[in-house]
């Protein structure tokens, strides 16, 4: 399901009107979150086929702490709403001996990271492939999608709208005259909006 809603996406199609056209674009909206989320580095939750925005259960298998400070976790998305559990394990088996205490380490969820407390902690983060599951509770919680992000969404989504008719061509001929049709990929300023939330590991 979408977070932005079809009522919000109206605003940048002044000329739907009516509610016919809702059902089709709270799917366009669902996919354009989906593939928007793809774009920023996100993969998908557990238990569901692509990404999305509203936070769902993630699983994910890290090879080591950060190369800077060995006590920083960094996830590979964020923001991260909570922790479910942090297992680390060499041997990769992720069994209860293995579980990190939760009262031993701290979530920043803005930056995505977890962070040993140098007092409390009897654990640490080992490095080896997959040595570390993370199963958490990742993604932007209901009604809290940055209000940037949302306007990315339907500049994108409304374009995709409006080009339903002409997917496949490069241009149209109306009255003798040809016409360039505007690209169908996401566009420039959708890109630019964007930018900050990527995922660094993605951007290149």
């Amino acid at each position: 399901m979408a977070m932005v809603t079809v009522s919000i996406l109206k605003q940048y199609l002044p000329e739907v009107t009516g509610d016919t056209a809702n059902t089709d674009l709270e799917a366009l909206l669902d996919r354009v979150e989906a593939a928007t989320a793809r774009y920023m580095g996100w993969g998908k939750a557990d238990n569901l086929s692509s990404p999305r925005m509203l936070s769902a259960t993630y699983t994910f298998y890290l090879d080591a702490p950060t190369l800077e400070n060995p006590d920083v976790l960094q996830l590979p998305m964020r923001p991260v709403q909570s922790i479910t559990s942090i297992h680390s394990d060499i041997d990769r088996q992720y069994g209860s001996d293995t579980l990190i205490d939760a009262s031993t380490y701290s979530l920043d969820r803005y930056l995505g990271q977890v962070i040993l407390n140098p007092v409390t902690a009897t654990d640490y983060f080992d490095r080896g492939y997959r040595a570390i599951k993370v199963v958490c509770e990742a993604g932007f919680a209901n009604s809290a999608l940055p209000s940037d992000l949302e306007h990315g969404i339907c500049v994108w989504a409304s374009q995709l709208h409006r080009n339903k008719a002409t997917q496949g061509k490069d241009s149209i001929t109306q009255r003798a005259a040809t016409i360039s049709i505007s690209p169908k990929n996401m566009p420039p300023e959708v890109k630019e909006i964007l930018a900050p939330f990527r995922e660094p590991r993605k951007i290149f």
